[in-house]
């Protein structure tokens, strides 16, 4: 099982940033991506970055939430869009039984290539007012 500290170890080879704000909870910054959440808790590594915050529900809302269940089916290879606390994150949860430095890795650049690659199109469909997210919390 992976532990604290060899999550600490892969997060270091993979040159990324980070700061324990909570035990077990650490806030990552990479070069490249947005920030990210990752919580070594129990037997799981939870993954979380925010995307934006939701507006209030209006005419292209089907439409977004539509384009967020095709974009998980079809291009999110980790984890998926989601929503929590009025806010549109991107998620994955791992098991810590069997994680190793690879599939944090290709989870963590999945999460920050699909966060990177869809914002223009989440936030044409969320409409202009639609505030940029960290990944706070």
């Amino acid at each position: 099982m992976v532990s604290r500290e060899d999550l600490e170890s892969f997060l270091i080879r993979m040159d990324i940033d980070y700061e324990e704000v909570d035990e077990g909870m650490y806030l990552t910054r990479g070069e490249d991506g947005p920030p990210m959440v990752v919580h070594h808790a129990d037997n799981l590594l939870l993954i979380r970055v925010k995307v934006i915050d939701l507006p209030a529900e209006n005419e292209r809302s089907l439409e977004l939430y539509r384009t967020l269940l095709e974009l998980n089916a079809n291009e999110v290879v980790h984890g998926a869009y989601g929503i929590e606390d009025g806010d549109l994150i991107i998620s994955d949860t791992l098991e810590l039984e069997t994680l190793d430095f690879h599939e944090l890795q290709a989870s963590m650049e999945s999460i920050s290539l699909a966060a990177a690659t869809h914002m223009e199109r989440i936030r044409d469909l969320a409409g202009a007012g639609a505030a940029v997210g960290g990944a706070e919390g």
